[in-house]
C-alpha cells in the first residue's frame, strides 16, 4: 500500500516521463514544488502551459520561435549565404555560444533505421527550394559525429551536391582541454583527418 498521495505521485510520474528525469531526481522535484512558495508552482505551470501556447516552428529554418520567421531568419546582419545544417534546436544554442553568425536549417532528427526514421521524417526536403535563388553558397552539415548524424550528413550530401553548392562538414577530432590517452581510436583518427596546417 502506497503512503503517498495521488496528485504526489502523479506529479513524479509526470516528471519521470520527462528526458534525462530518473525517479530520485523526480521525486526531489516533486517535493521541491511541494514545499515551495504557491507562486513558484503556478509560475513553473504557467511557463509549461506558454511553452505550447506561445512557441511556432519557423517555416524557413524549422527553428522553434514566439515569431515565424525567427529572429535568426529575420536578421538582416546575418550570412545569408551559409546555412548549418543541424539534428535539434538545442544545435543552433550551441553554435550561437559558439559565435557562428550564419542561417540554420534544423532537421529535428537524424535518419536512423532503428528507429524506423527515414529521410521522410526530418526536414530535409525542405532544404531543397532554400537554395533555387542562388543566395546560399556553402551549406554546413553540423550534425552529430554518431553513426546517425553521418549517415544523415551523407544523405544531404548526396542530395545537395549536383545543385552546385559547397558543401562542408564541420570537424571531428578532439576537445579542448583533452588528453590525447583517453581519446578512442575512431577520434584520433578523425582528429589527425581533419588536421590543417599550423
Amino acid at each position: 500500500m502506497s503512503t503517498i498521495p495521488k496528485v504526489v505521485q502523479n506529479l513524479i510520474e509526470a516528471f519521470e516521463r520527462l528526458p534525462g528525469i530518473g525517479p530520485k531526481t523526480a521525486q526531489r522535484l516533486t517535493y521541491h514544488l511541494l514545499h515551495a512558495p504557491k507562486e513558484e508552482a503556478e509560475a513553473l505551470a504557467r511557463s509549461a502551459v506558454d511553452l505550447k501556447e506561445k512557441t511556432t516552428i519557423c517555416k524557413i529554418c524549422f527553428n522553434i520561435s514566439e515569431s515565424d520567421p525567427c529572429e535568426v531568419c529575420s536578421d538582416s546582419s546575418r550570412d545569408k549565404s551559409t546555412v548549418a545544417v543541424v539534428e535539434d534546436p538545442l544545435d543552433v544554442l550551441a553554435l550561437e555560444r559558439a559565435g557562428f553568425c550564419g542561417l540554420y536549417h534544423v532537421l529535428h532528427g537524424a535518419i536512423s533505421p532503428m528507429e524506423n526514421i527515414g529521410p521522410e521524417e526530418l526536414h530535409i526536403r525542405e532544404l531543397l527550394p532554400r537554395l533555387k535563388n542562388g543566395s546560399i553558397k556553402e551549406i554546413i552539415l553540423a550534425t552529430n559525429p554518431t553513426m546517425e548524424g553521418e549517415a544523415t550528413a551523407m544523405y544531404i550530401d548526396r542530395l545537395i551536391s549536383p545543385l552546385g553548392v559547397k558543401v562542408t562538414r564541420i570537424a571531428r577530432g578532439l576537445p579542448v582541454g583533452g588528453d590525447l590517452e583517453y581519446a578512442d581510436a575512431s577520434t584520433l583518427s578523425r582528429a589527425l583527418e581533419g588536421r590543417k596546417e599550423y
